[in-house]
C-alpha cells in the first residue's frame, strides 16, 4: 500500500468514526422547544441535565466520585432520552461529577453535594481517537488477527482432544489461558509499558512482557503450548495499535432498561492484592446477612481477607490463619516464588503471598461464612487412605488435597478447620435437609460435606463423603461394578469416567428441582467441555458434550427449573435443558454425544473477530443465574461477566442486556452474588454483588495504585427513579 493509500484510509476511518460519534450525540432543539427541565431531587441526590453541543446527550454515564469516605467511592447512572440524570441516594460528602460517554471525552470535573441540582457540558471527541480511547476492551481485541490453523500445533497439554487447532487456539487466548486472568485489550494490555524499553518487533516485547511478575513462567508456559503463534499475533496487534490502527466500529450507547442501572463502587484490598471474588449472602436465601458486610476471597494474594460495610464505606481485615503457622506459603498454580522477569509496576518485589489461598467462600442460612481455603499440608490424613475403614475411602482411597475448607462466623469471627480428604475450589449448598456442601475442584472424585451432621459433631471424617464418577453403561438405572476408564467395555458392567486435575469439575450447581448436582467440566481440556450430572440418590452420573457451535465450557449456574447455563470460550452463553432430551439417558452409547437437542446457543454481544464467521470476542468467565430477581429483572435470568466489556451481560427475554461498570475503565469480575436487604423497598432493597477480579488491578485506567472494587449494580424502573 502506498503512503497516500495509506493516509486516504486512515483519514478516512477517522472521518467515519467523527460522523458516527456526531450522530450519536444529541440533536438541536427544534425551534421554539423549551429547554429540558431539570429532575427532580431529593436532598441526598445530585441531578440535572447533561447537554452537549447538539444539544441534551442520551445515554452517557454521569460519574460521582468521593475519596472523604473511609475508601473511596463512586456513585454512576445513564441519562435519559433527554439528557437528565439523577444519581439517588449518596453519602453527605463532597464528589468530583463529570461526564462520560461514547463520542465524548470526559467532561471537566465538577464539585458537588448532595441535594444539589448540577446541570454538566458534555465535550464531543475531538477525532477518533480521542473516541476509540474509551471504548471497552473488546472493541480493541476484535483487531487481533487470527492465525491459520497451520501455525497452530493443537497438541496443549490443556487441549480438548474432540475440538479443531481453532476452537483450542480460541480457548486457550480467551476463557482458559489469557482472559482467565486479565482483560486484554484495555489500555494498559493493548500498549507495552515504557518501563521495558525498546524492542524490534512486537513479538519480543510480548516476550518480555509475559515474563514479567511472579506469574511470568506460567505465562510464558501457556503462550508456548502452541508454537509462539500467540506472540507473533499478539506482538502484530500491538504494532498496528501503536501506528495508530483503530477499531472497526464503536459501541452503542445503553439504551432500554440500560438506562436504568445504579452502579456504587467502593475500593477494598491492597494495591498490591487482587480479589477472586466475594460473598453477600446465602445463594438459596437471598436475605440473609441483610444490609451485611461483605467478604473477599483474595485467593493466591494474600491471606489477609477485605471486609466491607456498605452501610459506612468502612473496610477492616481479617486474616485467615492455617493449623500449622509454620507451613510453607503457597506462590499459588503456576506462580514463582520470585519474578521471572521485573515487573513493570513493581519491579523484583514478591507482592503475593499467602497459605490460606482462599478461592471463594459461600453463605449459609445461619449467616456463616464457608471457604474453599486451605488449612494445612498437602498430605491427607490416614482416614483418607488406603487401609482407612472410611466408607468413601474404602471405595476410593486419596493420598493428597491441596485446598480444604474453613468456616468464619461473622458474629463472633471464629474461624474453624474443616478437614476433607478431597482439594476445594468452589462451593455450594444444595438444597436438602442436612444442608450438604458441593464442591467443585475435587479431580477424580464428587466430594460432599454434611454440616448438619457436622454441625453436630464436629467431626469432619464423619461428615464428608466422595465417590468416583461412575457412568450406567449397562443401562440397568443402578450402579454396579464398574470398569476403570482405560479398560475394555463389559456390556454387564458401569463405566467409570476418567477427570482429573484438569478434566475434573470446575463450577458446581446443586439442582433445586430433583437434588442431583452439575458440574461444568473439560474446562482445562484433556476431555470435552462439558457438563455432568451426579445423583446423590444413586451415585450414577451423565455427562453431556458441548455440540457446536458452542465450545471451551467455563463457568455455570442452574436456574429453579433444572436448566444448566454456562459461558463459552466461543463467544456464547449456553444452556443445557435435559428434559429435551429424545434418547436414552444412560446404556453404551449415553458417552456425551447423545444429547445435542437439549443445547441451546446465545451469541454474547460486541465485535468479533474477523475471518472466522459470525462470532463474538467476548470471553465470558463465569454465568450465574438470579434464581430471586436480586438484580430486578425477573426470576431466573442468566447473567454472564462480560469481561472484556467492563461489566455483565444478562439475558432477559431472550435479548442481551449490557450492564457496563464505565469508571474505572477495565473492570472484569469472576462472579457474581445477588441480596436482597429490604423486600419491601423496591429497587433500593435489592441488588447485584460483584468484586474486581482481575489479577493486576493496577492494569485498570486508574494505574498503580488502583485497588480491587466491590460493585453494588441496581436496576430502577427508569432512569430518573430516587
Amino acid at each position: 500500500m502506498t503512503r497516500t493509500s495509506e493516509l486516504f484510509r486512515t483519514s478516512f476511518a477517522a472521518i467515519a468514526v467523527t460522523v458516527l460519534a456526531s450522530a450519536m450525540v444529541g440533536r438541536p432543539l427544534p425551534a421554539g422547544a423549551q429547554a429540558t427541565v431539570a429532575p427532580a431531587i431529593d436532598n441526598d441526590d445530585i441531578g440535572g441535565v447533561v447537554t452537549g453541543p447538539n444539544g441534551p446527550e442520551a445515554g452517557v454515564w454521569v460519574i460521582a466520585e468521593s475519596v472523604e469516605l473511609p475508601t473511596k467511592f463512586a456513585k454512576m447512572v445513564v441519562t435519559d432520552d433527554q439528557g437528565r440524570y439523577v444519581i439517588p441516594d449518596l453519602p453527605a460528602v463532597n464528589y468530583s461529577v463529570w461526564v462520560r460517554g461514547y463520542g465524548l471525552v470526559d467532561s471537566p470535573k465538577m464539585r458537588a453535594k448532595p441535594g444539589q441540582h448540577l446541570d454538566l457540558a458534555a465535550v464531543a471527541a475531538p477525532n477518533a481517537a480521542a473516541a476509540a480511547h474509551y471504548y471497552p476492551a473488546i472493541y480493541w481485541y476484535s483487531m487481533l488477527k487470527i492465525p491459520p490453523e497451520s501455525e497452530l500445533s493443537g497438541t496443549a497439554i490443556y487441549a480438548d482432544p474432540g475440538a479443531s487447532k481453532m476452537a483450542n487456539w480460541l480457548r486457550q487466548m480467551k476463557n482458559i489461558g489469557c482472559m482467565g486472568c486479565h482483560q486484554i485489550g484495555q489500555e494498559a494490555t493493548r500498549t507495552i509499558p515504557a518501563q521495558f524499553g525498546s524492542f524490534k518487533t512486537g513479538e519480543e516485547a510480548w516476550m518480555r512482557r509475559l515474563q514479567s511478575g511472579l506469574a511470568g513462567e506460567e505465562m510464558i508456559t501457556e503462550a508456548g503450548f502452541f508454537g509462539g503463534a500467540p506472540l507473533k499475533y499478539l506482538g502484530d496487534w500491538t504494532d498496528r495499535i501503536a501506528n495508530g490502527e483503530l477499531p472497526k466500529s464503536a459501541p452503542p450507547r445503553p439504551q432500554g432498561v440500560e438506562r436504568n442501572v445504579v452502579i456504587t463502587t467502593w475500593q477494598w484490598g491492597t494495591e498490591k492484592t487482587y480479589m477472586h471474588d466475594l460473598i453477600s449472602s446465602d445463594r438459596r436465601n437471598p436475605a440473609v446477612n441483610a444490609n451485611g458486610p461483605l467478604f473477599g476471597s483474595p485467593e493466591y494474594a494474600s491471606d489477609d481477607m477485605p471486609i466491607l460495610d456498605p452501610k459506612t464505606s468502612k473496610v477492616t481485615f481479617f486474616k485467615m490463619p492455617v493449623e500449622d503457622p509454620k507451613m510453607a506459603e503457597s506462590p499459588g498454580f503456576g506462580f514463582s516464588a520470585q519474578p521471572m522477569q521485573p515487573s513493570a509496576y513493581w519491579g523484583d518485589e514478591k507482592i503475593w503471598n499467602t497459605k490460606a489461598n482462599n478461592h471463594n467462600a459461600m453463605f449459609d442460612g445461619k449467616g456463616r461464612v464457608w471457604l474453599a481455603a486451605t488449612i494445612r499440608g498437602a498430605d491427607n490424613p490416614a482416614f483418607c487412605k488406603k487401609g482407612s475403614d472410611h466408607p468413601s475411602a474404602k471405595v476410593f482411597p486419596l493420598d493428597q488435597s491441596g485446598r480444604q475448607v474453613a468456616i468464619l462466623d461473622p458474629k463472633t469471627m471464629k474461624y474453624t478447620f474443616v478437614n476433607t480428604c478431597f482439594s476445594t475450589h468452589h462451593l455450594q449448598f444444595g438444597y436438602d435437609g442436612n444442608d450438604t456442601l458441593w464442591f467443585s475442584g475435587t479431580g477424580p472424585v464428587v466430594g460432599w460435606l454434611n454440616t448438619k451432621v457436622f454441625d453436630e459433631t464436629g467431626d469432619a471424617a464423619k461428615a464428608q463423603g466422595w465417590s468416583p464418577y461412575v457412568l450406567d453403561t449397562n443401562g440397568n438405572g443402578k450402579r454396579d461394578d464398574y470398569i476403570g476408564p482405560n479398560q475394555p467395555a463389559d456390556p454387564a458392567k458401569d463405566t467409570q469416567l476418567e477427570l482429573n486435575g484438569l478434566s475434573g469439575p470446575y463450577a458446581v450447581m446443586p439442582s433445586p428441582v430433583d437434588g442431583s448436582v452439575w458440574f461444568t467440566t473439560g474446562v482445562f481440556g484433556a476431555r470435552a467441555s462439558s457438563v455432568l450430572r451426579f445423583d446423590p440418590k444413586t451415585g450414577l452420573s451423565e455427562i453431556y458434550n458441548v455440540p457446536l457451535p458452542g465450545f471451551g465450557i467455563r463457568g455455570g449456574d442452574i436456574d429453579k427449573n433444572g436448566v444448566v447455563w454456562g459461558s463459552l470460550s466461543s463467544g456464547h452463553l449456553a444452556s443445557f435443558d435435559r428434559r429435551k432430551c429424545k434418547g436414552q439417558l444412560n446404556g453404551p452409547k449415553a458417552t456425551g454425544d447423545h444429547c445435542p437437542e437439549g443445547w441451546s446457543f446465545y451469541k454474547y454481544p460486541g465485535p468479533g473477530f474477523e475471518g472466522i464467521g459470525e462470532n463474538s470476542a467476548e470471553a465470558s468467565y463465569y454465568t450465574w443465574v438470579d434464581q430471586h430477581d436480586t438484580l430486578g429483572l425477573g426470576e431466573n435470568v442468566p447473567l454472564s461477566t462480560a469481561n472484556l466489556s467492563d461489566g455483565f451481560v444478562a439475558l432477559k427475554d431472550g435479548k442481551m442486556v449490557m450492564l457496563r461498570v464505565p469508571y474505572p475503565m477495565g473492570f472484569y469480575a469472576k462472579g457474581m452474588d445477588g441480596r436482597i436487604d429490604d423486600p419491601a423497598a423496591g429497587w433500593k432493597g435489592r441488588g447485584l454483588w460483584s468484586s474486581a477480579g482481575d489479577r493486576a488491578p493496577w492494569l485498570k485506567e486508574d494505574g498503580k495504585g488502583s485497588k480491587p472494587l466491590v460493585v453494588h449494580i441496581q436496576v430502577r424502573p427508569d432512569p430518573l427513579a430516587n
